[in-house]
């Protein structure tokens, strides 16, 4: 897996599509326990070079319930977005994910994990891209039947402050989803390696 960190943070393959140069960010290790497939870094995680050092990561640790010590362990939390870079400015926000980076990547770290972890795959991207025809009409949809996709993949809207309207008008979301996602966490943080 080193080795292949490495590769990755050399990676120049889209540099002269990203306004601000590639910078992949990547938390990665063989024995974690739970994986975090989100979008991609915004420009703070860019400019920071930690993986959701933001107002977003802060959110998402507060539904799993979680400390930042715990959420920077890569004993406990590998974090590969579906781009490893930031992708740019967009009208209403960033750009998506490069396309380049989950085909040419993700498969190749996968194969090393020595067992199954829990995957948890935040947004349309990671969802579309993992649960393919098992995805629903819609985020919102796709979310609400996470019971289905367990105990491999937990599904979740992105923890982004532009999201409260979503969580306005989804309170079964903190009432049935977030209790389920910590005991999953807890179980799988708790839960020796073979």
């Amino acid at each position: 897996m080193k080795s292949l960190i490495n590769k990755i943070k050399c990676c120049k393959v889209c540099k002269d599509a990203l306004s601000l140069g590639p910078r992949p960010i990547v938390q990665l290790s063989v024995n974690s326990k739970i994986i975090i497939i989100g979008q991609a870094p915004g420009r703070r995680v860019h400019e920071t070079g930690i993986p959701w050092n933001d107002a977003s990561g802060k959110k998402l640790r507060e539904w799993m319930n979680i400390d930042e010590a715990t959420f920077y362990d890569p004993l406990v939390f590998s974090i590969m977005p579906m781009g490893f870079c930031y992708p740019g400015k967009g009208i209403s926000g960033d750009l998506p994910p490069r396309p380049e980076c989950a085909p040419l990547w993700h498969s190749k770290i996968l194969k090393n994990y020595r067992s199954t972890p829990l995957i948890l795959l935040i947004g349309q991207y990671a969802q579309r891209n993992y649960l393919k025809k098992e995805c629903k009409n819609s985020l919102t949809e796709t979310v609400k039947n996470f019971k289905e996709y367990l105990p491999k993949y937990f599904p979740l809207p992105h923890p982004s402050p532009r999201n409260q309207n979503w969580l306005k008008v989804n309170p079964w979301f903190m009432e049935e989803a977030i209790p389920e996602l910590r005991k999953r966490i807890r179980l799988a943080i708790h839960t020796p390696k073979p």
